[in-house]
């Protein structure tokens, strides 16, 4: 017996839409698998922990003091370093010239006494002190050599006696027994000098007392 056109028709539109029905069922079961993976838990899982932060900048900060330490630790090395070889080639250059100076002695003691004079060896002497002022010059190294009347300078002369002086003040100076050094406007040694009393009587009573 034929079947209806109508009825396969309707057969068909029925499977189609079984067919359509379990797709979707299907898209809605994947749906639902997805939504059942990610959680509101694994959304605070993506979320930093804060103590781990803590612990990150903690190591970088760590990091960093390590460097800038052992940056200052070498900054230290070489700054002493440096003022080490300063100090060492200050040194050098003074005593370069000095060390020639002490040839002169050498030569000086070579001589045969027998053969030399007193003079050669005073004008031998005079050299080399001229030899050796002149090394202290170069280092600006001067000397203080007060003048027979000039004004006590406290610092600079250094008063050891009274002694009286024909046409010196009282208070000026009478005598130098040992001259003074500076280097620049410091005092390496003051002048020891002798000053004038400051009337007859003072100058008296030091004569006395010799």
């Amino acid at each position: 017996m034929p079947v209806p056109r109508g009825r396969i028709m309707m057969g068909r539109r029925d499977k189609q839409g079984r067919a359509e029905a379990e797709a979707e069922a299907r898209a809605a079961a994947g749906e639902g698998a997805e939504g059942a993976g990610h959680t509101p838990g694994d959304e605070a899982l993506e979320i930093e922990d804060p103590l781990e932060a803590l612990q990150r900048e903690r190591d970088e900060l760590d990091s960093k003091y390590r460097r800038a330490l052992a940056d200052f630790q070498n900054y230290q090395r070489r700054a002493t370093q440096n003022e080490r070889e300063a100090r060492l080639s200050g040194v050098r250059s003074v005593v370069e010239p000095v060390v020639h100076v002490v040839d002169h002695f050498d030569l000086a003691l070579q001589l045969d006494p027998e053969k030399t004079s007193a003079e050669q060896v005073l004008g031998g002497v005079r050299v080399i002190r001229d030899e050796l002022f002149k090394v202290l010059q170069s280092h600006g190294v001067s000397v203080i050599q007060p003048e027979i009347g000039e004004a006590f300078t406290p610092g600079r002369h250094e008063a050891v006696m009274q002694h009286a002086a024909e046409g010196v003040a009282g208070g000026g100076v009478s005598m130098v027994m040992q001259a003074g050094y500076a280097i620049g406007d410091r005092v390496l040694r003051p002048a020891k000098v002798a000053v004038a009393p400051a009337d007859e009587s003072d100058a008296g009573d030091m004569g006395g007392e010799g």
